[in-house]
């Protein structure tokens, strides 16, 4: 596998060379888009209304709409003044705990190898931070945007950097309007009853024990129309229509006894 770009991890005085990976990888199955007529593959063209006419790369600038229909026009050297990372350096800024970081600031993750001798320095990095239990905050400059990014120890040896969120991305959870907690009434026997749900569901982490059901009954689709087969429909579930909470939460309380006795992984 390629490198994105090879670089530095920079803290204090310290230069860490290394190289920066995609940790993960859509196996989403992905549709063309074709002509229903003929079946050829649909072309998509930069193409300006006004002028009536396909564009190059060369005839496009960048723009900002700052009004409906109106727009400033960045150039480059516009960009260029820009107060900016160190090219191909991820900047450290601080030490922070994991836990400190809400999930939904993650964004996407990178494995990070050190390059030729950054190999000392790259392990005294993710043995004092294991050994701290803290992970690196910091920033770096990826796909011409700069990033927050966290540098944590991975596995066996590895550092992984992740892609943050920058706050004003997160959209405030006031904008969703339902009740809170404190507003909900719950009965001391309908929590009883939850508590032991999730004790019957608690299971050590295992991805492995999951699977994309979706994408595999799609995958079976599409081979049996190769094979010239006629697609069946998968057999849906019946879900039961509960109710009471109370009685929903013991018929799942059941359901998850009889689940775990019989040792079946969830779908």
């Amino acid at each position: 596998m390629r490198p994105l770009w090879k670089g530095s991890i920079s803290f204090g005085l310290v230069n860490i060379p290394v190289r920066i990976f995609l940790a993960t990888q859509r196996k989403s199955i992905k549709f063309n888009y074709l002509h229903g007529e003929c079946h050829s593959p649909v072309q998509y063209r930069k193409w300006c209304p006004v002028c009536r006419e396909q564009l190059e790369m060369d005839d496009i600038v960048r723009g900002y709409e700052y009004a409906r229909g109106r727009y400033i026009i960045l150039e480059e050297e516009d960009l260029a003044a820009l107060p900016l990372v160190p090219a191909r350096t991820v900047e450290i800024l601080d030490f922070i705990k994991l836990s400190e970081i809400d999930p939904i600031f993650y964004e996407k993750s990178y494995y990070l190898e050190p390059a030729d001798g950054g190999q000392k320095a790259y392990s005294l990095l993710y043995q004092t931070m294991r050994r701290s239990e803290r992970i690196a905050l910091g920033r770096v400059i990826l796909r011409a945007k700069e990033s927050l990014v966290a540098v944590r120890p991975f596995g066996d040896g590895t550092l992984l950097m992740e892609t943050l969120f920058y706050p004003d991305e997160v959209r405030d959870v006031s904008t969703v309007a339902y009740p809170r907690p404190a507003e909900v009434s719950i009965n001391s026997r309908e929590m009883e009853m939850a508590m032991a749900l999730i004790e019957r569901l608690s299971v050590p982490f295992d991805p492995n024990r999951y699977r994309d059901d979706y994408r595999e009954a799609l995958s079976e689709v599409i081979e049996a129309k190769l094979r010239g087969e006629q697609a069946v429909e998968a057999p849906r579930p019946e879900v039961a229509r509960v109710a009471d909470l109370l009685e929903a939460l013991r018929e799942s309380v059941r359901a998850a006894e009889a689940q775990r006795v019989e040792g079946s992984p969830p779908h």
